[in-house]
């Protein structure tokens, strides 16, 4: 292997551990040079990613496995990296009892259509956030979301990787007919969502 590159195996490793390990590899290099580094969660290819933008490099990915992702990093010259940088690393990590909750399949009111391609929009958003929701809770109409076929199931699969807990209320999913079709998360009850509700720091309701 030339020694302008350099492989990391970051499987395992809790956030900011992945982009630690690579941006003092980056650090490292006297010039152009390429660090691969494998992580288990698309987290952590997208904090890896915003990191190798945000010190001129160019990034790629590509996933091999069910949770297995190759983030390739390549500088074209030396990548400055101050002193303790690394280590002042921050990340997308849970915030403090911040709970999402979701009632529809679609966010506000007027055009269904429109109404879809926003709460697609929302719930990727959140996974590009620094600080995650601790709770998503889907009922009603949202209990579609975490379900086969949903256009957000990557995305919550991604959070729930991340840390985040999906619940989805069993009796919404009875109701409509899609018990065995969850496909991410838990199944919760009226109790359980009372209790996320009246427990939380922050309510966010899209």
């Amino acid at each position: 292997m030339s020694e302008n590159k350099l492989v990391i195996d970051a499987r395992g490793d809790a956030c900011p551990i992945p982009v630690v390990k690579t941006l003092k590899a980056l650090g490292a290099l006297s010039g152009a040079g390429v660090i691969e580094t494998i992580v288990d969660n698309k987290i952590a290819v997208d904090n890896l990613s915003r990191m190798a933008t945000s010190k001129g490099c160019a990034t790629s990915f590509e996933q091999t496995g069910d949770k297995e992702w190759h983030v390739v990093t390549t500088a074209g010259g030396a990548v400055e990296v101050a002193a303790g940088e690394p280590e002042a690393v921050a990340c997308a990590a849970p915030a403090d009892n911040v709970v999402v909750q979701i009632t529809s399949d679609a966010m506000g009111t007027g055009d269904d259509v429109l109404g879809k391609k926003l709460l697609k929009g929302f719930v990727f958003s959140l996974t590009q956030l620094p600080r995650l929701p601790k709770t998503i809770l889907l009922y009603n109409g949202g209990a579609h979301l975490s379900c086969e076929g949903s256009d957000s199931l990557e995305d919550l699969k991604n959070l729930a990787d991340a840390g985040v807990e999906i619940l989805t209320c069993g009796t919404c999913l009875d109701f409509y007919g899609i018990t065995d079709k969850l496909a991410v998360g838990e199944v919760t009850n009226m109790y359980v969502i009372a209790e996320k509700l009246t427990g939380a720091s922050v309510v966010v309701r899209p």
